[in-house]
């Protein structure tokens, strides 16, 4: 029998959304990287602090459309909206067809990689296979024991990466590395390297935004969903920052340079052989809280677009419990097939400059949101506007134009894919 009061979601279950979403892949391997160019550890952790920040601007700017515009589907919503149906029909195209099955995947691949340094002999798709399945098969039975599961992994994963700072910082045999802002920090802050890198920030950044597909299912989102969406965004930008600190504080910069594995290197440094296993296989642990957190708020993307176009209605199905089973299955078959067939790292490298794209458009959205309505109801509005849009507008718009230039070939894929979406568009329409 259906529920005659559904389980809404917390402000901390939105919380543990957003920081489970966000603390990936990202932040255990894109520092080797940096550090090909840049010297100085002042700069180096200026590059989490900014990209913090500008994580920051965007939820400020999400916070506001979330309460101006209280319902599911995050940009899908918005941008049909404030632009037109097509363009958000194109979001949720984008998001339903690679933006969260990618991902999901590829956590689910790097759980399986680090978990192969714990136990070798493990074969390597058995156990990301079998952890999609099973937080699918939690997520689609019950919104409780969901939002349940989610508080407790990214409670651990909290937990765990608080305590490698402390101990690593206890422990550690500090590296020859000045992080005062010398006039070589100050030359690295200005120079293009320090801007590429963003870039790589601000995937690891990626994620601030989770709360919002799942709008209609907050208690209260007018009121909570800017607080979720700022306490989650904060919590993971000092937590960032603290833990490339320990990597840099604690492991030389030969090390760490041109590395993927920085999590791994650095708790082999710190605590031995069998220490670095064990961070393997903690990391491992932690990359469950982000793929449950994608195999929830995913669905409901597509949840919502078929409550507005008749040929995808039954994907807006929902079970007893209140749940979009059949748009989860849709994205769980989607992750599987990534992860079996392993051409995910292409998918991912076209997807970012659309993903990019429409998180562009979002947050302009919120000027032009203004402009159209001014008197539309803003129980939050957002702070610093219009300071804040801007600086992170100024930010994607580099970007975007970084991965235009940089990888042409990608970009033009990436819109293939967008066009490509103006097909079911077009023949929904026409049903309608």
């Amino acid at each position: 029998m259906p529920q005659s009061s559904p389980y809404k979601i917390s402000v901390l279950t939105g919380i543990s959304i957003v920081v489970a979403n966000m603390v990936g892949t990202g932040v255990f391997t894109s520092l080797g990287f940096q550090i090909v160019d840049i010297k100085s550890g002042f700069a180096l952790l200026m590059l989490w602090a900014v990209g913090g920040v500008v994580a920051l601007c965007g939820a400020l700017s999400y916070g506001e459309l979330a309460a101006a515009l209280p319902r599911s589907g995050g940009e899908y919503h918005y941008l049909s909206r404030i632009y037109h149906p097509a363009v958000g029909f194109l979001s949720g195209w984008v998001s339903a067809t690679v933006g969260f099955a990618a991902p999901t995947a590829l956590a689910a691949m790097a759980l399986g990689k680090y978990a192969g340094s714990v136990w070798p002999g493990l074969p390597p798709l058995l156990l990301p296979v079998a952890v999609v399945l099973a937080l699918t098969a939690v997520h689609a039975t019950s919104r409780q024991a969901g939002s349940r599961l989610q508080v407790l992994v990214t409670a651990v994963k909290v937990l765990v990466l608080v305590a490698f700072i402390g101990v690593g910082l206890v422990v550690a045999v500090p590296q020859p590395l000045s992080f005062a802002p010398t006039k070589l920090a100050t030359q690295e802050l200005l120079s293009p390297a320090f801007a590429v890198s963003l870039v790589f920030v601000s995937y690891a950044y990626s994620g601030w935004n989770a709360a919002v597909y799942a709008t209609g299912e907050v208690h209260e989102p007018q009121r909570t969903l800017p607080r979720i969406l700022l306490t989650g965004t904060a919590l993971v930008m000092a937590l960032y920052v603290a833990l490339n600190f320990v990597f840099l504080y604690s492991t030389s910069l030969a090390k760490l340079e041109g590395q993927a594995e920085v999590g791994f290197i650095a708790g082999t440094q710190l605590f031995g052989v069998a220490g670095g296993r064990l961070m393997g296989g903690l990391i491992a642990a932690l990359l469950v809280s982000t793929i449950s957190a994608m195999i929830f708020a995913g669905p409901r993307i597509v949840q919502v677009m078929g409550e507005d176009l008749p040929p995808l209605r039954p994907l807006a199905h929902l079970s007893p419990a209140g749940i979009p089973v059949r748009a989860m299955l849709l994205q769980t078959g989607l992750t599987l097939l990534f992860i079996v067939t392993a051409t995910f790292e292409q998918v991912l490298l076209y997807a970012g400059f659309v993903l990019n794209l429409f998180t562009f458009l979002t947050v302009l959205g919120l000027f032009v949101l203004r402009w159209r309505q001014p008197a539309l109801p803003r129980p939050y509005r957002a702070w610093g506007y219009p300071v804040t849009p801007l600086l992170f507008l100024a930010l994607s718009a580099w970007t975007l134009w970084f991965i235009i230039h940089d990888k042409p070939t990608e970009s033009l894929y990436g819109l293939l894919t967008v066009l490509a979406g103006l097909v079911p568009y077009a023949l929904s329409r026409r049903r309608t």
